[in-house]
């Protein structure tokens, strides 16, 4: 049975079929890395942005999209597919860049819809409006999901918009103080403004909490994740930090300075954080997923699949579901059963 809310399962009601998303490069920059804020960046953040830096090795989004076509189709060919900008902070720049990006994007063969990653203080009220023009005007159904799956080789016909559009924002915290302790460059207050003003655009956005941040403990994060669910988001990713190599983060891990969650606490968290969480909202991730060759520590943080069946076997054990202590306290939510 399921025990949280999952994307996978959100795209198969909606739409029928799996959805594949696809992580691209634009070659996206980060006020946070470029000099407007700071050319440190977030102490946890890797190289390439948390994302594959072949958009700053000259490969066009093109290129990215269909070598991924072509890895999926051999495993899976009965899907759908979806473009994820992830790389860096992609709304940073001018509205023409931006414009042009979703042009791209919406041009890209099969393309469902798409995820924009970026940064709260990366908007504002022009680029909002941009992508919200971005979505398709009707509602799409499975015949739909299946034209698009159909033409991913080829023309995608007469698109009136991309079906599903998502924003996704890091927040990571709600506390000011860690923060300015982890070279964030803007403050809760910014990325309120953000969600508020995306969705009132009727713009589906994600936020992203992180979970063992420098200085929080787990009374922390969960001050962190209420504070989230007061905002009108659709979607949450939870990450669990972890260090990467050639970070500040990993200085201040070989300093001794900070000290990554256990496995058994991450879960524990976990358990507390998802019955709080209303059970119509979208668990895009319950975990980190480290780069190849990128992890310092703690060496469970690349033990995807080991970690969510642990977090499987915890709620079962404790009889636990996805908003069984905010909306469903008794009754198992539509998806729990798969």
């Amino acid at each position: 049975m399921l025990r949280w809310h999952t994307l996978a399962v959100y795209f198969r009601r909606k739409y029928g079929t799996r959805v594949q998303k696809i992580p691209l490069d634009a070659g996206a920059s980060c006020p946070n890395r470029d000099g407007a804020l700071s050319r440190c960046g977030c102490t946890f953040c890797n190289a390439s942005g948390s994302g594959s830096g072949l958009g700053g090795r000259g490969f066009s989004l093109d290129s990215q999209w269909l070598a991924w076509l072509e890895k999926y189709r051999t495993t899976d060919a009965d899907r759908a597919f979806m473009a994820y900008l992830q790389s860096y902070s992609n709304t940073y720049g001018s509205p023409e860049r931006l414009q042009l990006l979703l042009q791209q994007v919406a041009a890209l063969p099969g393309c469902l819809g798409v995820a924009v990653g970026t940064r709260p203080d990366c908007l504002d009220q022009r680029k909002l409006d941009m992508l919200a023009a971005c979505g398709a005007p009707v509602s799409v159904t499975v015949r739909d999901a299946e034209h698009y799956t159909r033409n991913a080789d080829g023309d995608n016909g007469q698109k009136s918009g991309l079906a599903e559009v998502w924003l996704e924002l890091g927040l990571q915290s709600m506390h000011d103080a860690t923060l300015r302790r982890i070279n964030r460059g803007h403050d809760a207050a910014c990325s309120e403004w953000a969600v508020r003003a995306a969705a009132a655009r009727g713009l589906a956005v994600c936020g992203h909490l992180m979970a063992g941040l420098p200085g929080e403990d787990e009374k922390a994060f969960l001050q962190s994740l209420d504070w989230a669910l007061s905002l009108p988001l659709r979607g949450l990713k939870i990450h669990n930090v972890y260090v990467p190599l050639g970070t500040a983060l990993a200085r201040q891990y070989e300093e001794g300075g900070y000290k990554p969650l256990a496995r058994d606490e991450y879960v524990d968290l976990l358990c507390a954080a998802l019955p709080r969480i209303p059970s119509t909202m979208i668990m895009h991730r319950v975990q980190s997923d480290p780069a190849p060759g990128e992890l310092l520590a703690p060496a469970w943080a690349a033990e995807k699949r080991g970690v969510i069946t642990d977090l499987r076997r915890a709620m079962t054990a404790r009889d636990l579901w996805q908003g069984k202590a905010a909306d469903v306290p008794e009754a198992r939510p539509e998806w729990y059963g798969g």
